[in-house]
């Protein structure tokens, strides 16, 4: 799916996008502690593995973030779409990047939440996609998956590819059985990354009241399972 459809972020992370023609947010965050759990909604936690992880394919390369990525999260992070759509710091600096990273690895260590940088060489950041709730406390139900896209780097199916790609670990090396988005209903690029990856909207599930940077938006939630 190209253009607008394609574009997106999520929130804390993970993207789900804009109804503009700017890669936005899935909007992960911390709204995952927000949704109501389902009895058949519990998967095993999974076992990160020790060393890094790198995902290959559709031509695209998946790795952990590193200290020198630090520069390209300022530019990939630092613009109006993902300051709307999600709850990270704006400006997003080097020093915000800094933090960021520093949190990223403190989840990463304790099993929780898996980032990864997206790029198509194995070098260059292009946006970030990512696993969240993956530890014991599980209280959606379901590991979440976010996903950012910078705003130069849009209009690629990156999104799109780089969904496809986790949602096929999530599901075939980490043994998880359901996978969520969580997305506000008028995100069309957002909406359009899930529905293209396979992902449904969840009618029977109430929607999320979230209210950020004196904004107050709802979310809907999406599903993966294999």
């Amino acid at each position: 799916m190209e253009g607008a459809e394609e574009e997106l972020f999520v929130r804390e992370g993970a993207w789900v996008g804009d109804a503009s023609r700017a890669a936005a947010p899935s909007q992960v965050a911390d709204q995952e502690r927000e949704l109501e759990p389902t009895p058949d909604d519990q998967d095993p936690v999974p076992e990160l593995p020790s060393t890094p992880v790198v995902l290959r394919g559709d031509g695209l390369v998946l790795r952990e973030w590193t200290e020198a990525d630090l520069p390209a999260m300022t530019e990939l992070f630092d613009e109006p779409g993902i300051a709307h759509r999600t709850p990270l710091a704006s400006p997003f600096d080097l020093a915000a990047a800094r933090a960021y990273l520093d949190r990223a690895r403190a989840n990463r260590a304790e099993g929780t939440r898996l980032q990864l940088a997206v790029t198509e060489d194995g070098a260059t950041p292009l946006g970030e996609v990512l696993l969240a709730s993956l530890g014991t406390e599980r209280p959606a139900g379901a590991v979440t998956l976010g996903y950012a896209i910078g705003a130069a780097h849009r209009g690629r199916r990156l999104a799109l590819r780089a969904t496809r790609l986790l949602t096929a670990y999530a599901h075939d090396e980490l043994g998880l059985g359901r996978l969520r988005l969580q997305i506000e209903a008028d995100n069309a690029a957002s909406t359009g990354v899930a529905r293209a990856a396979g992902y449904r909207l969840r009618e029977d599930v109430p929607t999320t009241e979230v209210t950020q940077k004196g904004r107050t938006y709802e979310l809907q939630v999406w599903e993966h399972t294999r």
